[in-house]
């Protein structure tokens, strides 16, 4: 064991928190003008290095995301230079393929390819521009492309050179997943429909198909459909793809406006008509005055401009997911595959809740608590109408990826903010069915698919390799971080029964979330996974993966938000749990350099969480960990490693830190600058760090907040000057690490008094966030 460093209250030394630095690169956001807070976003930023991010044209939670393909797996890959099409639908920063259906390009010549890996068109970065709702390319071939989006429609225009063989290919039988099945109808001399069915993910799924319908702004003079490689000139219908041909010798540009249903052939014409007819450069003025809107929401002062630009950056990705599912009409395909209809809200899809749950949702129901409660009463129905709640959903599917059970801190964290009045009973009867069961072998869902062992025994045990009856993951292969991750959510889960005064099962399950402890191994000191004899796996180290889902006893031994003093308790105390939170951070050396620490030691590739004794911020299940300091009496700590961390994002291609998974690292990103981080995922309490900003404007729904608005002050606060003194909330003087999502309505200004050196502010046994018992 290396955990020996004696700590003390007044850190000297400490060399400062280096400022963000970033190369240029060509492809990026324009120069801010105007003041205009998309001028700051760079959609660029997460396209190399596995982020996964996209750059085209999406508005906030539009169904569409109209983006390249360059031959990634998930879309679009910043050190690749061929465009394969411009696709309808991409999920921001996802690991696996998903997506990317009627990828279009524009070619000029005969049409004699099909393979879109083939007729792929070469481009340079150079000749790239995006910016929130907007996309440009200049590709090889002469031909520039335009897109840009409204919430169910894709609009792109085209320049080409003086030809008389224009051609617009829309390919039906290729995307990011795998397709099953496409058709493709020439209706008439300017409108085009296809059927899409497709399957998979990071594992095999149920299939689901899209509907679009695309309409040009003028006639076409000749097209054709292919199947397989065969093309066919004057064919109106197949089951490959289009082309569609121009004549530009006189009016070089060519637009068309493509919507998307997950219904029918009647909800995209539906939605065609609500949003279609309009010229391209309307849309796009109307996309990017939706992102200033949204992106107005948050105001920042101080800080340096790169700083700025990866803030704002990382706020317009948290406002991609979850989805508008339904069309224009209210309809919309439930997970039963059936058609309803949403009255009186808008129904949202696409689920990364094992991510989403730790900061995304947190963030929304802070800053968009209108769309926040809606996304809330979609799960819900999705449990009413398939029978059991969601994990990882795509679109109208179950895909069963990841473990745990997330969906539960999601739905209790709606509950605690104040965002299911009038649903918290149905959601409750959700959650417990949930928690307390496992679906039948008819529903598509694994749900908490270890439960009988859990239930039973206290623990899932750790079988190697299992795989469950359904698609997707089961948790017995990853026992012992599904223990930890069940008995957070029933902690969470109990602390909604008793607002709901239900207390016999508030007790039973606030006794389930101590179950952690029937993983405690006092040989190791760690958590580590049972098998079904009950026995602790062997050989074994707490560096290694095993039993863990993307990660190690390491970096899951603080998730354990419900009861941190029952965790320090076991590790014996405050000073060794100190000294194992140093040891993990790499804190000495995080001191002596606290950038090149987070580049080389914490993380050291895209995927580097596995078998590793160090905190990576890469992942999810260490996000918590460096404000468990807040837990122990030394919150400077946090902010030490907190804005060390914050250097990983940067105004690069590589400036985000691994897979965005819809918005989780981003609002990481966004909640920590600011200051103001759920500690407790699933419950109402927000630690509090140093913001990176001198002052933070956030403009809140009265609806929500009486207040309407909060100000966050940090006068000085720099790389040197990164240490809280003193806290007051409304000018009363705040000396606890946290505040409730209560406290937090009611204020109108949070104030920080900052120095160069720890304080004894928030070290005090009363300072820290309660357990949940």
């Amino acid at each position: 064991m290396r955990w020996t460093r004696r700590l003390r209250l007044c850190v000297t030394g400490a060399v400062a928190v280096s400022a963000l630095t970033a190369a240029p690169v060509a492809a990026r956001a324009a120069a801010p003008r105007d003041a205009r807070l998309t001028d700051l976003v760079n959609p660029f930023i997460g396209t190399a290095n596995e982020g996964n991010t996209f750059p085209g044209a999406a508005v906030p939670f539009g169904m569409v995301q109209f983006s390249p393909d360059t031959g990634h797996s998930t879309g679009y890959d910043h050190s690749q230079n061929h465009i394969r099409g411009f696709s309808l639908v991409h999920l921001s920063g996802v690991g696996c393929r998903i997506g990317g259906d009627l990828p279009v390009l524009p070619t000029t010549g005969d049409v004699s390819r099909t393979d879109y890996a083939k007729y792929a068109a070469g481009f340079r970065h150079e000749d790239e521009r995006a910016s929130p709702g907007y996309y440009r390319v200049g590709l090889d071939s002469g031909i520039a492309a335009e897109l840009t989006a409204g919430v169910r429609t894709a609009v792109q225009r085209y320049t080409f050179p003086a030809t008389d063989k224009a051609n617009v290919l829309l390919d039906a039988g290729q995307a990011l997943h795998r397709t099953t099945g496409a058709q493709v109808e020439i209706l008439d001399d300017r409108t085009v429909r296809t059927a899409i069915t497709g399957r998979g993910f990071c594992k095999d799924t149920v299939p689901y198909t899209v509907y679009t319908i695309t309409r040009f702004d003028r006639p076409f003079t000749a097209y054709g459909t292919w199947d397989g490689p065969t093309v066919t000139p004057g064919a109106r219908t197949g089951h490959g793809g289009a082309y569609l041909r121009f004549d530009t010798t006189r009016d070089r540009t060519v637009e068309a406006t493509t919507a998307l249903s997950y219904v029918d052939a009647a909800g995209a014409a539906g939605n065609l008509r609500a949003e279609g007819g309009r010229p391209f450069d309307t849309v796009r003025s109307a996309a990017r005055r939706s992102w200033e809107r949204r992106l107005a929401d948050v105001r920042v002062s101080g800080g340096d401009a790169t700083r700025r630009r990866t803030f704002y950056s990382s706020l317009y990705r948290s406002f991609l997911a979850p989805n508008v599912g339904n069309d224009a009409d209210g309809r919309y395909t439930g997970w039963d595959q059936k058609v309803h209809r949403a009255r009186g809200f808008t129904y949202y899809q696409n689920w990364s809740l094992w991510d989403t749950y730790r900061t995304q949702a947190q963030f929304l129901a802070l800053l968009a608590p209108r769309e926040s409660r809606d996304m809330a009463i979609s799960v819900i129905r999705v449990a009413e109408e398939s029978g059991w709640l969601p994990k990882w959903g795509y679109g109208t599917v179950e895909t069963n990826i990841m473990t745990g059970d997330p969906v539960t801190p999601y739905l209790t964290n709606a509950f605690q903010q104040g965002l299911l009045k009038g649903y918290e009973e149905r959601a409750y009867r959700a959650l417990k069915k949930n928690a307390d069961g496992v679906p039948p072998a008819g529903s598509p869902a694994v749900g908490r698919d270890a439960n009988p062992d859990y239930l039973s025994r206290g623990y899932a045990p750790y079988i190697p390799g299992h795989e469950p009856a359904k698609a997707g993951h089961s948790d017995y292969a990853f026992g012992a971080s599904a223990t930890l991750e069940y008995a957070l959510s029933d902690a969470m889960l109990a602390q909604m029964a008793r607002a709901l005064g239900h207390r016999e099962d508030a007790g039973r399950y606030t006794a389930r979330s101590r179950n952690y402890r029937h993983l405690f191994d006092p040989s190791t000191g760690f958590f580590h996974a049972r098998d079904t004899t009950g026995s602790f796996t062997g050989p074994w180290s707490p560096a290694q993966s095993v039993g863990f889902h993307e990660g190690t006893a390491w970096q899951y031994q603080w998730l354990v938000p419900q009861d941190l003093p029952g965790v320090v308790d076991l590790i014996g105390g405050r000073r060794p749990a100190n000294e194992r939170l140093d040891e993990f951070f790499a804190y000495d050396q995080l001191l002596k350099d606290p950038a090149r620490t987070a580049r080389e030691v914490w993380v050291t590739g895209p995927y580097a969480y596995y078998d590793t004794d160090r905190y990576n911020p890469l992942n999810e299940p260490d996000l918590l960990a460096p404000y468990t300091y807040l837990s122990t009496g030394q919150p400077w700590k946090t902010t030490d490693v907190v804005h060390a961390a914050l250097t990983l994002f940067t105004d690069e291609p590589a400036g985000l830190t691994g897979n965005d998974d819809l918005g989780t690292m981003s609002a990481w990103h966004v909640l920590s600058s600011i200051g103001l981080y759920p500690v407790q995922p699933g419950y109402s309490t927000w630690g509090l760090s140093t913001p990176v900003f001198d002052r933070i404007d956030l403009r809140l729904d009265r609806r929500y907040h009486p207040r309407g608005a909060l100000t966050i002050t940090a006068p000085g606060t720099s790389a040197q000057d990164r240490y809280t003194q003193t806290v007051r909330a409304d000018g009363v003087t705040h000396d606890r690490t946290y505040l409730t999502t209560d406290a937090l309505r009611s204020l109108r200004t949070l104030r920080y008094t900052v120095g160069p050196r720890p304080s004894a502010w928030g070290t005090s046994d009363q300072a820290a966030p309660p357990a949940l018992r």
